[in-house]
């Protein structure tokens, strides 16, 4: 059997526009999601707290991971752009209560996004195919 890349989720969608990019990628034994914002109702969630928020793009993540095939147990890496470094702690919280025993390796930078948003995460999940 030959290994090929493979779209997970589909084409992601805001607002009914189709943009120009995959949830998630399975490439092999590594699943790749894109960078996740907050999302309510299919439209960005600019509103409520940092907890709120990552809140929202974990449970999203989730919902993507199980599509994969994976759990939140398979992450091995998340990025993590923050609005402000005064959401660190509260992001910080909510993350732990997601990840709370042997959390993936991460990197968090304070960064202007492209959508007024106070969170965005992508991750990188590890889980064998079984090619038996």
């Amino acid at each position: 059997m030959v290994n090929k890349k493979q779209v997970i989720g589909g084409p992601l969608e805001i607002g009914g526009r189709v943009l120009s990019l995959s949830r998630a990628i399975r490439a092999g034994d590594f699943v790749y999601l894109t960078g996740q914002i907050p999302m309510k109702d299919g439209v960005p969630m600019t509103e409520g707290t940092v907890e709120d928020q990552t809140r929202a793009v974990l449970d999203d993540i989730t919902a993507t991971l199980t599509e994969a095939g994976c759990t939140r147990d398979d992450v091995i890496k998340a990025m993590v752009w923050l609005r402000a470094r005064s959401d660190f702690p509260g992001f910080n919280a909510v993350y732990g209560e997601y990840f709370p025993v042997e959390p993936p390796t991460r990197s968090a930078v304070v960064s202007d996004l492209l959508v007024d948003a106070r969170v965005e995460v992508e991750v990188v999940a590890y889980r064998p195919l079984d090619n038996g």
